[in-house]
């Protein structure tokens, strides 16, 4: 069993190539997440948001990078963070080609 933590938010920029540039490093130290097995970083330069889709080994892994992150992220001033924490079904998941490990 895995848990998606999906969260969005308003987010000015920069976007592609130069927020690879500039988020490399945070990306490199969430690898270190207790519980992560992977994250899909998100943007939308057209609307002005940004954020990740991220799978956990367990909920209180999910919930406690949740909380950890949207203190981060108002560090920074951003506001509305916008998150939720879904179990994942495996299942289903695996006929779509889906990969939960």
């Amino acid at each position: 069993m895995a848990y998606i933590l999906q969260v969005d938010f308003k987010h000015e920029g920069p976007f592609g190539e130069e927020m690879v540039a500039a988020f490399s490093d945070l990306a490199k130290s969430i690898n270190e997440e207790k519980g992560l097995i992977w994250k899909i970083w998100t943007e939308n330069e057209e609307t002005k948001e940004a954020g990740g889709i991220y799978l956990f080994e367990m909920k209180e892994d999910a919930e406690i990078y949740l909380d950890m992150h949207t203190k981060r992220l108002e560090s920074f001033g951003v506001t509305n963070v916008n998150a939720k924490i879904f179990k994942a079904n495996d299942a289903l998941t695996a006929i779509n080609h889906g990969k939960l490990k």
